[in-house]
């Protein structure tokens, strides 16, 4: 193989760089969208390189882009003869008699740059395999960072402006006007704290947190088999510390109304089976997708469920529980579920879905008088107060104290809510049919 052959093994078009910058030279006022749109290393032929570069210079101090001045530019770079010099940028300039296709020209520099991208993870990995000097749980970690890292950097998008919103925006309102309920979101079966969050919203990040045996998990499923059997709505439950057989008992035990521990015990009579049978058939179709991966990392579930977003139109996603969940390694485990639960809003951005993140809390709680959580109680977690956009914290007095007043009472405390107020909002525990409803619908 010569090493003409060899170049053209490699994703490139000679054509497209080209058409980039001839399309700034003859259009000068066309280098923003070019200097938003790609970088120095997406440009593969070094002359190419070199001309951006000199283009980017003139560009960030505000001088003007043209032959002459960017001939000056290059000969203080010391490239210009390197590049072909003034010849070089007549051609660029006259191969382009028009700016219209520029978008186009962008996209297939870019697509190729990925691909080199691609390639190059690629070898790394493929030495990373052929080495073994590392566990295969670190290779694989290694690899999924990689890729997650070239599509973080492919998915950036340029500005907006407010008037390319705003039809879009009429068009939602005018939508929930129509609907004229005050849930926007998408239901959790709770009639009370619907009011309070309007309901879970696309792109939020929901954290509920709570010390261990406080109902966090049964919460989170019972929010999900309404979304997913009433709402009708493709959800997705990560459960890292329960197997898919605990995961279905429980969602049975809730819907049908079962005592739990008659289930663990197979001590059923013929009506529980006939709850039972009754229950599975409301979830047999019911778009529900479970997980039971132990220490699943954040690459593994964004792909997991950007793929059902694909197949499914996913539409909700929550995960029992983040502090389960595997991240990179860092110099302390706080950093490290900082990385996660940043990723995570990042992933409920990109999939335009609510993610439900459980927390489990510290001590911190139950070392002093007032046991009820608050925000100040997740700062050892690291981020994920500040990337949450709703922080629920769940709280049963009997849980502290057995002469309580309030039994099969649970607070849900909302002690941030980015978009709307805060607040606590009571609800009924029924702990024996792991199940949460409305303190008026179990009074009445």
């Amino acid at each position: 193989m010569n090493q003409a052959e060899g170049i053209r093994t490699v994703p490139y078009s000679r054509q497209a760089e080209q058409s980039v910058l001839g399309a700034v030279l003859f259009d000068p006022e066309q280098v923003s969208a070019v200097a938003g749109a790609l970088r120095e290393d997406d440009f593969y032929l070094q002359a190419t390189r070199e001309v951006y570069c000199a283009m980017m210079d003139l560009y960030h101090v505000g001088k003007p882009i043209d032959a002459v001045v960017l001939q000056d530019q290059l000969i203080q770079r010391g490239s210009l003869d390197a590049i072909g010099g003034l010849t070089y940028l007549s051609e660029l300039a006259a191969g382009v008699p028009t700016t219209e296709n520029l978008h186009y020209y962008i996209k297939i520099v870019k697509d190729k740059s990925t691909l080199r991208k691609l390639l190059t993870a690629a070898g790394e990995i493929q030495n990373m395999c052929l080495a073994e000097t590392e566990e295969v749980s670190v290779v694989l970690d290694a690899a999924e960072q990689k890729i997650f890292d070239i599509l973080q950097n492919k998915d950036t998008r340029d500005f907006i402006t407010v008037g390319e919103v705003i039809p879009k925006t009429f068009e939602m309102l005018a939508k929930l006007a129509q609907e004229g309920g005050s849930v926007t979101g998408i239901s959790t079966g709770l009639a009370d704290l619907d009011k309070m969050t309007a309901g879970l919203h696309n792109s939020d990040l929901i954290l509920i947190a709570a010390r261990p045996a406080v109902g966090k998990s049964t919460l989170a499923l019972n929010i999900a088999q309404y979304a997913a059997s009433r709402g009708k709505i493709p959800t997705a439950f990560f459960a890292l510390e329960m197997s898919k057989e605990q995961l279905v008992s429980r969602l049975l035990c809730s819907e049908a109304l079962v005592d739990a521990s008659k289930m663990k015990v197979g001590n059923l009579d013929a009506n529980d089976w006939e709850r039972l049978n009754k229950a599975a058939g409301v979830y047999y179709n019911a778009p529900f997708y479970m997980d039971d991966t132990a220490s699943i990392s954040i690459n593994e579930i964004r792909s997991k469920c950007k793929r059902l977003k694909q197949e499914k139109n996913l539409g909700l996603v929550v995960i029992d529980y983040l502090q389960l969940m595997e991240g990179r390694r860092s110099e302390s485990r706080q950093q490290e579920v900082s990385e996660i639960s940043r990723a995570l809003k990042l992933m409920a951005k990109e999939l335009n879905v609510p993610v439900i993140a459980l927390s489990q809390l510290s001590r911190a709680p139950e070392q002093r008088s007032e046991h009820r959580p608050m925000l100040s109680d997740l700062r050892e977690s690291g981020s994920i107060e500040q990337d949450a956009d709703i922080v629920m914290f769940l709280y049963r007095d009997e849980v502290y104290n057995e002469n309580t007043e309030e039994r099969n009472v649970a607070e849900c405390i909302i002690a941030k809510h980015r978009s709307g107020s805060t607040g606590t909002v009571k609800m009924c525990f029924l702990g024996q049919f792991t199940k949460f409803c409305d303190l008026e619908r179990q009074n009445g």
